[in-house]
């Protein structure tokens, strides 16, 4: 699997882009406006994170500025009816923490507002996505990549003498980080008002 792509860029053609990785071997991705507005001017170098799918009848490649945006792709095109087209509307429509606040607080006003996101498109993104994407630090990531984190946290607050329940109820606020140290501060914080 291709998983990261660097190079110098030869053509922006929204949304599709062409990286030139070696002489004379350039890949065409296809990325979502918010990459897209974030790109250097053509001739410079750009290293993009990438999924690559393989179907029966093509090979694509798609490129995101951030592994933020990725993993949020890769959760939408998980989610029934869809597809990677789609997920890129979503992704140029609003940013990875928007739409994974606007997951989390039921928006469905700001979801239909994307071309091509229906009503029922938008409470299936509800739905199915819900408790998958977490706010972290202002980017939108899987929950599961935060369990490892919240767990250490966790764990701190109890060797701290917290009880288990003002620990779990800690570990649950918004602001938890993916960085140990500053999950420990935040929790502590919201502790101290509680």
């Amino acid at each position: 699997m291709i998983g990261r792509i660097s190079g110098q860029l030869l053509e922006k053609l929204p949304p599709q882009i062409v990286v030139e990785v070696a002489a004379g071997v350039g890949y065409e991705l296809d990325v979502p406006m918010s990459t897209f507005y974030q790109l250097p001017a053509l001739g410079q170098t750009i290293s993009l994170f990438t999924h690559f799918v393989v179907r029966e009848d093509a090979q694509l490649l798609y490129g995101f500025a951030t592994l933020a945006e990725r993993a949020v792709f890769r959760q939408l095109i998980k989610v029934t009816g869809v597809g990677a087209k789609m997920a890129l509307a979503l992704l140029s429509g609003m940013d990875a923490p928007e739409l994974a606040h606007a997951v989390a607080h039921q928006d469905f006003a700001r979801l239909v507002r994307i071309p091509g996101v229906g009503r029922k498109t938008a409470e299936r993104l509800v739905l199915e996505l819900r408790g998958k994407l977490t706010e972290v630090g202002g980017s939108a990531v899987p929950a599961a990549a935060i369990r490892g984190v919240s767990d250490e946290v966790y764990d701190a607050l109890l060797a701290l003498g917290y009880s288990e329940r003002e620990a779990s109820a800690a570990i649950r606020q918004p602001d938890v980080s993916l960085n140990v140290e500053n999950g420990i501060r935040v929790a502590l914080k919201w502790l101290s008002r509680s």
